[in-house]
């Protein structure tokens, strides 16, 4: 049983979980600054964003097996359908399972926020399955970098404000950009590792169209410009929330990680000090801005 639960987890990707964290942390601090935060209200918002994540995840676990994009060749962290753990029926039944979720919170959300929380709630329903679903998968189109960039990014931080605050913040919108390169550079990072398997298979990444010097590029630019985004906001704001330049410190993991991804070193050994750093400027931005 004990097993079980833990393959369940596996599946879930726990450590990529901070792409959808980080906007609802940006887009909550960001409302800080306008209105009286609702914490029930951000609970709701939180667990609608990790259940999203979690049947994008999901699903595109079982829908990458059925597809073969998910091969024995294929050198990242095991999928559970791949290895056989667990069956592709009783994955589709959990992936649909987090939608319905999703769809209940979302409906709540959309009571709150009104029609154009609904919206949102419908993109990011779309996103999660139509990544690797359906007839024309957005990662298999090499759509999945932009629609993460700007969906996971200022849109998501953007609307958890709008949430908050009831009003479209520029502030918001430029701080979500963070999140969203940060969650772009986790994919771009996967395409590179997987390129080879992907020509094979027909899924048509940045890296598989351009080659993996463009793909090196995306990933540098992606880890880069988060960490320059707070000087943006402290500009914007008049010099408010000094300590949210903390988050600028990051830049001292990103250039040797860089340096390494060109020097050759495999993607996949790199992927875990990319969310490190992910995390580590979340933390460092959200509690410099609402300590100053």
């Amino acid at each position: 049983m004990t097993s079980m639960i833990n393959c369940w987890i596996e599946g879930a990707r726990p450590r990529t979980l901070i792409a959808s964290l980080s906007p609802v942390l940006f887009g909550m601090v960001v409302a800080w600054d306008i209105a009286v935060v609702r914490f029930p209200l951000f609970l709701a918002i939180l667990f609608f964003a990790l259940s999203v994540q979690i049947a994008a995840n999901f699903a595109n676990d079982y829908l990458d097996f059925i597809h073969g994009v998910d091969s024995a060749e294929r050198v990242g962290p095991r999928r559970i359908v791949q290895a056989k753990i667990c069956s592709v029926s009783s994955v589709r039944r959990v992936t649909f399972g987090f939608f319905t979720l999703v769809g209940v919170i979302g409906l709540y959300l959309t009571y709150v926020g009104g029609w154009f929380i609904g919206v949102l709630v419908f993109l990011a329903i779309l996103l999660g399955y139509f990544y690797s679903g359906g007839p024309y998968p957005i990662c298999r189109l090499g759509l999945g970098d932009p629609c993460v960039l700007i969906l996971w990014g200022p849109v998501a931080t953007a609307g958890v404000t709008y949430l908050q605050a009831g009003t479209l913040s520029p502030i918001a919108l430029v701080a979500g950009c963070a999140p969203g390169l940060f969650s772009t550079a986790m994919i771009a990072m996967n395409n590179l590792r997987d390129v080879d398997q992907d020509f094979k298979v027909g899924k048509r990444s940045l890296p598989v169209r351009f080659g993996s010097g463009i793909g090196r590029w995306e990933v540098a630019l992606c880890l880069s410009l988060p960490c320059l985004i707070p000087l943006c906001l402290f500009k914007m704001t008049g010099g408010a929330h000094p300590l949210s330049l903390c988050s600028v410190g990051c830049l001292a993991l990103v250039i040797p990680l860089v340096r390494s991804l060109f020097r050759g070193c495999a993607p996949s050994t790199l992927f875990p000090k990319v969310v490190v750093i992910f995390t580590l400027h979340t933390l460092l931005f959200t509690l410099g801005w609402v300590s100053s």
